[in-house]
């Protein structure tokens, strides 16, 4: 018996229980900064000024020259932490927020106020059509493999993603999901439009990664454009520099409404279903 198997036998299953009990492997990790606009000083641009990919912008407020109010856009966000460092008042702190999943770009931008949105996908056509199984087809139009590297940790032991019966496949003619990262470099944009053609219906696309939703750092240079949604309609988007592998599992839990979405104007929603 080769000794790493007689090793695996002795450690016994390593696979977690999440999402439905368990540990997510994500303790510790900084997700998306939180924002008090109460704690804001006018005239101060220090968030906006740190920010490299423009997640963080100042416009003049109705209250007077003085005034000023900061506009945060998640889907630009690479969660570098430079806000909450540079912010002189603390309205922006570190927080735990990686389950940043959404079905409307809207849901990205932070809000003063929480709604709750219905989703634009059919509640039981995604249930009825795939059940408890989705096969992925993954295209890297451009990314830096930050991305890829947490895609590749979904079928390590920890998480071995088939548990929840979701599958990668080679083929986008046996995919129901495009998985896009990246910002789409112009040299992938053909080929992404081939894959997508190629895939049978129903089909779906998801944004992972900030560089696929939004475009990230890069976007809108001489190489690439703006993130999937100026080259094919979305239906999930994903933060993240790079999201984590509970939040891509997450995320596609969502697609497949199996979990609820969590994020609503920018925040946190724990006890909102906006499946």
């Amino acid at each position: 018996m080769p000794l790493w198997t007689f090793y695996g036998l002795r450690q016994g299953k390593a696979s977690t229980r999440w999402p439905a009990d368990g540990d997510d492997g994500q303790a510790g990790i900084l997700g998306m900064p939180r924002f008090e606009p109460a704690q804001c000083q006018d005239g101060c641009r220090e968030c906006a000024n740190a920010c490299l990919p423009g997640a963080i912008t100042i416009t003049a407020d109705a209250g007077g020259p003085d005034c000023s109010r900061v506009n945060i856009d998640y889907g630009r966000c690479v969660a570098c932490q430079m806000c909450v460092e540079y912010c002189p008042t603390g309205a922006f702190t570190a927080s735990n927020d990686w389950a940043f999943g959404v079905r409307r770009r809207e849901d990205l931008v932070w809000a003063r106020a929480v709604g709750s949105p219905e989703g634009t996908a059919l509640r039981g056509e995604i249930r009825r059509i795939f059940g408890r199984s989705l096969h992925v087809r993954h295209v890297d139009a451009g990314s830096c493999n930050g991305c890829e590297s947490e895609l590749q940790a979904l079928n390590n032991p920890f998480y071995n993603l088939h548990r929840l019966g979701i599958f990668f496949t080679p083929s986008p003619r046996f995919a129901d999901l495009l998985l896009v990262t990246g910002p789409v470099t112009y040299a992938m944009r053909g080929p992404l439009e081939e894959a997508h053609r190629a895939m049978p219906d129903p089909h779906f696309v998801m944004a992972i990664g900030t560089c696929a939703v939004s475009g990230g750092v890069n976007g809108g240079g001489h190489a690439c454009g703006r993130g999937v949604e100026e080259v094919l309609p979305v239906d999930v988007y994903l933060p993240g520099c790079p999201p984590n592998p509970a939040a891509i599992i997450q995320a596609l839990l969502m697609l497949l409404r199996r979990m609820p979405q969590r994020v609503s104007g920018g925040k946190i929603v724990e006890d909102a279903d906006h499946a």
